[in-house]
């Protein structure tokens, strides 16, 4: 095993053994193939730096390295964006460990080397992130290499598998690779995204936000506190801003458009669909203390005349998402409610069954206007899960759901 300390820096000789210069940087180029070290950067001094290939490597070794061709055979320097430098994105900085759901920093990079063809190709497999990496940091061109590998030998390694690692780029411009492991940071869990946003700093945040796909992001944002969330918001573009809010459930919404300046949050709901951007306007008319400000209008309304079957079709030909359907409510021919259904009751009844002969008792509503304390009161008493909202009329507009009460409850701590 090599190490990045140990390849940056080092001497480099062509096939005939003539001296061509040092190695200034090592290059991945994550779209082609995304451990490999595709390229490395020869310093000549006064004369134009060259780049070698990976395909033109004889062999590595600390501090020295061989190539299969002359100088002449290769090509010039030509910055390329897409490339991910190691020793400038990688020693040295910030990246998320997905497997350990944290922020780390970089301290030097494992590579493997491999015999392909006549050459050696070499491979990042590790992330080392320890004090082993961090004294090769510090002795690096202070020491010879194999010396400074007997003094950290018997130091505790603390290292990160390299298919667990997301970079965190915050120039969108470069945003190539946050590809990398994009896919392993969207499978956390929101909370474990938003808990690593909140060790970024703002640039840094910005760039992961915009490295996630809208629903993932959306999921983020709204696990951050208050302040965080309109910070993040506040310095999206308008657009990128919209189609995020609008993978968020209404409430949800309608709370963080709330909280931005009022420049910022028309030209949002300009941007979002009319559908949403409507929801979130009505929902904005409501108190932020009152039931009107604390449910979500993702309900499911059916007839009390309704089976069972036809119910469980009406949500699966909807594809409804799992966080609508805790309660199914139940109305009249006049469109008032009649009951509420708890999905768990559908899962123990017969086809055929009434929705009406299924219903919850008692029957718990609550007006738009209501206070929260009424309604933290409701929720304690009956063990609720969720709690419809009625208008004057008593026809359901929202729910009110658990998870609701215990962020509106923890934000009057």
């Amino acid at each position: 095993m090599l190490h990045a300390t140990e390849v940056i820096g080092a001497q480099t000789f062509d096939a005939l053994g003539n001296y061509v210069g040092r190695i200034k940087e090592i290059f991945v180029e994550p779209a082609d193939q995304a451990n490999r070290v595709a390229k490395m950067l020869i310093s000549r001094g006064q004369y134009r730096s060259l780049i070698a290939r990976y395909d033109q490597i004889a062999s590595v070794a600390p501090g020295r390295i061989t190539l299969t061709t002359d100088e002449a055979a290769l090509e010039l320097y030509q910055p390329n964006e897409a490339w991910l430098a190691v020793g400038k994105d990688l020693l040295d900085q910030q990246i998320i460990d997905t497997n350990g759901r944290k922020v780390v920093r970089v301290n030097d990079i494992d590579l493997s080397d491999h015999r392909t063809n006549g050459n050696t190709e070499l491979r990042i497999t590790q992330v080392d992130v320890g004090l082993p990496g961090a004294v090769r940091r510090l002795l690096q061109g202070v020491v010879p290499p194999m010396a400074i590998r007997r003094l950290q030998a018997k130091l505790p390694a603390r290292k990160i598998q390299w298919e667990f690692v997301n970079l965190i780029e915050p120039d969108p411009l470069r945003r190539v690779k946050l590809r990398l492991s994009s896919q392993k940071l969207a499978a956390l869990h929101p909370a474990d995204i938003a808990e690593i946003l909140e060790e970024l700093s703002p640039d840094e945040r910005q760039g992961l936000i915009g490295s996630l796909d809208e629903e993932t992001a959306a999921e983020a944002i709204a696990e951050l506190d208050k302040r965080l969330q309109t910070q993040v918001v506040e310095k999206l573009d308008p657009e990128q801003a919209a189609h995020i809010i609008e993978e968020m459930s209404p409430d949800v919404a309608a709370d963080l458009i709330a909280s931005l300046d009022s420049e910022t949050s028309k030209e949002v709901l300009d941007e979002m669909e009319h559908r949403e951007a409507h929801e979130v306007e009505e929902l904005l008319k409501f108190g932020a203390d009152t039931a009107g400000g604390m449910m979500t209008t993702e309900i499911v309304v059916v007839s009390e005349e309704a089976t069972r079957g036809e119910v469980v079709d009406y949500i699966r030909f909807h594809e409804l998402s799992p966080d609508q359907i805790d309660n199914v409510i139940l109305i009249n021919k006049d469109a008032a409610i009649a009951g509420t259904v708890p999905v768990t009751r559908l899962l123990l009844s017969d086809s055929d069954q009434r929705m009406v002969e299924l219903a919850f008792e008692p029957l718990l509503t609550v007006k738009a206007d209501a206070h929260d304390k009424e309604i933290f009161e409701l929720f304690d008493k009956y063990n609720l899960r969720s709690l419809t909202v009625v208008n004057k009329q008593n026809h359901p507009i929202g729910a009110i759901t658990v998870d609701d009460v215990v962020s509106r409850m923890h934000a009057k701590i």
